[in-house]
């Protein structure tokens, strides 16, 4: 799966649950909130007032270093 900026919420954890633990790290405490599971990465990290790039990058890195 290609994750982007536009990728929701739920697609992300969906398609690899360890995500929700990046995006705890990063502040986003209601990753279970059920109103964040259609906000996209970028209307997420928005409304927490993150830098969606910064956070796109660790997902990526993550998904790639996960084995």
């Amino acid at each position: 799966m290609q994750i982007t900026k536009e990728t929701t919420m739920g697609e992300m954890l969906e398609f690899d649950r360890g995500i929700a633990y990046i995006l705890m790290q990063e502040g986003m405490h209601c990753v279970g909130c059920p109103s964040s599971i259609g906000e996209s990465l970028e209307e997420a990290c928005a409304v927490h007032g993150l830098d969606a790039d910064k956070v796109l990058s660790d997902i990526q890195d993550y998904l790639v270093n996960r084995r």
